[in-house]
């Protein structure tokens, strides 16, 4: 079943609207989706799902999801007390982000300048088709936020840069981080050592830390 895009932000917020309250079975049967009854063995399943009923066209391009009004749509898992149970997945970092890259022309930027913030239940004890969309929040960074994630973009792109990727660790970054993103080394992708020698290494990708999503729901809310 295919959803037209929503043109305006308004059409967006007026059709996810629609989606609170409802279940990821519901959601599902409504769009005529067998749901997967094991998340563990789906993951991103419950993302695909908010993106074909909200009418997402980016796919798999490095563009907000929603390309003709410039918004990111974030599936947001949250516990039993409506926080954030983990860290929340921005972008794969790839070698031609490195080169005369800035923050305002990064893949990363341009996912985060406009976010629709959608949560959805986690808990362990509810079965997976039971489990609910919540309000959904349409979100841009402050001027501090931004200033926070552009430090910690720069920082981490500085040692990608110089061949020092093997140096950066998920520590790193007071709201953004980058961690590997494959599970195993059957994945390893290129990269380049500080001497500009080709190499191998486990694809990486940008993670908003889930202290940072926390902190966005909470002000949302206030």
């Amino acid at each position: 079943m295919a959803i037209p895009a929503p043109a305006t932000e308004q059409e967006l917020l007026e059709r996810v609207g629609l989606l609170a309250g409802k279940t990821i079975g519901r959601v599902a049967a409504e769009l005529e989706l067998a749901a997967p009854s094991d998340q563990k063995r789906n993951k991103g399943w419950t993302g695909q799902l908010a993106e074909m009923y909200l009418g997402a066209t980016a796919s798999t391009l490095s563009e907000p999801d929603f390309q003709l009004i410039g918004v990111e749509l974030k599936t947001l898992p949250v516990n039993s007390q409506g926080n954030p149970a983990e860290s929340t997945y921005v972008c794969t970092l790839t070698l031609d982000q490195t080169t005369g890259s800035s923050w305002e022309s990064s893949v990363v930027h341009k996912k985060l300048a406009r976010v629709l913030w959608l949560p959805i239940e986690s808990d362990q004890t509810i079965p997976y088709t039971h489990r609910r969309f919540g309000t959904a929040i349409l979100w841009s960074p402050t001027s501090e936020q931004e200033a926070v994630l552009k430090n910690d973009w720069e920082e981490i792109m500085e040692l990608v840069s110089t061949g020092n990727l093997d140096k950066v660790s998920s520590s790193q970054g007071r709201y953004l981080q980058i961690r590997p993103k494959a599970a195993n080394a059957a994945s390893l992708g290129k990269s380049y050592s500080s001497e500009g020698i080709p190499n191998q290494s486990l694809p990486r990708g940008f993670y908003l830390r889930s202290t940072f999503t926390r902190s966005v729901l909470s002000k949302m809310g206030d």
